[in-house]
């Protein structure tokens, strides 16, 4: 796969995943998107004023593997 971070975000649709929101409204919320034409590629950022403007880039696979680590690590099950 190209390197995640020349591809165009222009168009991506975020997901937001908001937990607890102590900060105001949005402040505590995780945002993630496919990258338009990047099957697999995808985009994440957080809504707090401190982050506008930085993200982070991750494949599918990544994600994966970090989702299900991080699930183990904090003992959560779905």
């Amino acid at each position: 796969m190209a390197d995640l971070y020349t591809l165009p975000a222009k168009g991506a649709e975020f997901t937001t995943f908001c937990g607890g929101n102590l900060g105001g409204e949005h402040e505590t919320c995780l945002a993630v998107a496919e990258i338009p034409g990047a099957t697999g590629a995808y985009i994440l950022h957080d809504d707090k004023p401190e982050g506008v403007g930085r993200e982070l880039r991750a494949t599918a696979a990544e994600l994966d593997a970090f989702v299900r680590g991080w699930a183990a690590l904090r003992g959560l099950a779905f």
